[in-house]
């Protein structure tokens, strides 16, 4: 029988403080981990994530070094923080997850240009800048037994076009494009040793999107195949195998974890 695990892997997890970020930050270190290391903009968040983390830790007698960091990932200097604080300890880094997102919904006349900067610089520039500053640690950590891990959160708005309504226009845009810029890597570090790999999660309930799904979230699981939306368990199992020895031969993939709706609307959900 075959155990997913990531055994002694060094880990760094962009928006690691809640929502999916944490749910990748949990997977890894219950499954083996050696070091995980986290960042999001608040301190605060930072370091409620990472006592969380400790509690796991701590209850299923693991021994993982856990680190949090506050910084900001939509500009070099908060990449660069991030960077030199994970180099401090460790001179590779198996797996990294470009997971901090953020989100502007606003009609087209009032859109501000504001709002699009703030999205495009977390979702597109940030993720782009975290990759260029970890590639020496992740191409010394890949192997022909197994390559180092990039990870980015995508999203299915990145897919299909009416996936998210609201006037996200700067979302859909980061999201399509950070996918499209993820593919370019894959094809240039996959001889390298480095494997990058785009997930598109659907609607799952957390704080960027609850606020969308009160308005809409009934309406989500009417129209979705699978009449839910995404949970912890749905995006943690595919983690850990993107992450794990066995899908080494995967690189350049889009995942669609969405239960389907990126296809269209259920047959028996006419609303």
């Amino acid at each position: 029988m075959t155990k997913l695990n990531v055994e002694g892997k060094v880990v760094a997890i962009t928006g690691g403080s809640r929502g999916l970020g944490l749910y990748c930050a949990e997977i890894l270190l219950r499954n083996g981990a050696k070091s995980i290391y986290l960042t999001s903009r608040k301190d605060k968040a930072v370091q409620e994530a990472v006592d969380y983390l400790q509690k796991i830790n701590k209850l299923d007698e693991l021994d993982a070094k856990i680190v949090g960091i506050a910084s900001d990932v939509s500009n070099k200097a908060g990449v660069d923080h991030f960077f030199n604080t994970v180099k401090q300890h460790e001179d590779h880094v198996d797996i990294l997850i470009a997971n901090a997102g953020a989100s502007w919904g606003e009609a087209l006349e009032t859109h501000p240009e504001t709002g699009f900067d703030k999205v495009l610089d977390l979702n597109v520039k940030g993720v782009f800048l975290t990759i260029q500053s970890f590639y020496p640690l992740l191409k010394k950590a890949g192997s022909k037994d197994y390559s180092s891990r990039v990870l980015i959160m995508g999203s299915i708005a990145g897919i299909q076009i009416n996936a998210i309504e609201g006037g996200t226009y700067g979302y859909a845009a980061s999201k399509a494009g950070v996918m499209h810029m993820g593919k370019t890597l894959a094809l240039e570090l996959g001889p390298q040793n480095i494997n990058v790999n785009l997930l598109a999660p659907g609607f799952f309930p957390t704080k960027m999107s609850n606020g969308l799904l009160e308005n809409i979230g009934e309406k989500m699981v009417k129209a979705n195949p699978k009449k839910r939306l995404g949970n912890q368990k749905d995006i943690e199992s595919v983690v850990l195998f993107f992450c794990a020895k066995e899908s080494d031969y995967i690189n350049g993939a889009v995942i669609p974890i969405d239960g389907g709706a990126h296809l269209g609307e259920a047959p028996d959900s006419k609303l």
